[in-house]
C-alpha cells in the first residue's frame, strides 16, 4: 500500500516558502499553498508587516480574501466601493481575529509600534498576479510607510 507522500492522487503538502514576495500593498508574503499543491480554488499565504509599518491602500479586482491574525496587533481599514474614506472606520485586530476583504473593497492595514503584524490570508479564487491589486488614487486611512 503506497504512503500519502508517494500517492499520485493526493495533493502534496505545502510548506512556508523561504523566499519573500513583496505584495502590491508593500507587505511581505510567503507562499503556503498554491496550484503547485493542488489548490485550484484558493491560494494561502502568510503576510507580515513590521512593527509600526503601514501598508499602501489597495483594492482587489476579482478576489475575496479571508484573513486570520496569528501574531501581533494592529488596525485594518476596509471601505466599500463608493464610500468616502473617512466614513469607513478602522478595526483593531489581534491574534485570533478573522475578517473578510470583499471583492472590490479598498483596504489598508498597520501594525502597532511594538510588534510586527502577521496573518494567514486565503484568496478565493487563487491570486491571479500582481495586476490584481490596484493602488487607491486618493490613498487610504493613513499615510503609508511601505
Amino acid at each position: 500500500m503506497p504512503d500519502a507522500e508517494s500517492s499520485p492522487r493526493l495533493p502534496p503538502l505545502g510548506r512556508r516558502s523561504d523566499g519573500v514576495i513583496m505584495a502590491p500593498d508593500g507587505s511581505e508574503v510567503r507562499l503556503l499553498l498554491t496550484d503547485d499543491h493542488g489548490a485550484n480554488r484558493c491560494s494561502v499565504v502568510e503576510v507580515t508587516i513590521g512593527a509600526g509599518s503601514v501598508s499602501r491602500a489597495v483594492r482587489h479586482q476579482t478576489v475575496e480574501e479571508a484573513w486570520y491574525v496569528i501574531e501581533g496587533e494592529g488596525e485594518v481599514w476596509r471601505c466599500p466601493p463608493g464610500d468616502a474614506i473617512d466614513q469607513a472606520p478602522a478595526m483593531t485586530v489581534c491574534a485570533g481575529d478573522a475578517l473578510i476583504i470583499p471583492t472590490g473593497w479598498a483596504f489598508q492595514f498597520r501594525a502597532k509600534e511594538d510588534a510586527a503584524l502577521r496573518f494567514i490570508c486565503v484568496t478565493m479564487p487563487p491570486w491571479p498576479g500582481m495586476d490584481e491589486a490596484v493602488e487607491m488614487e486618493k490613498g487610504g486611512r493613513w499615510p503609508p510607510t511601505l
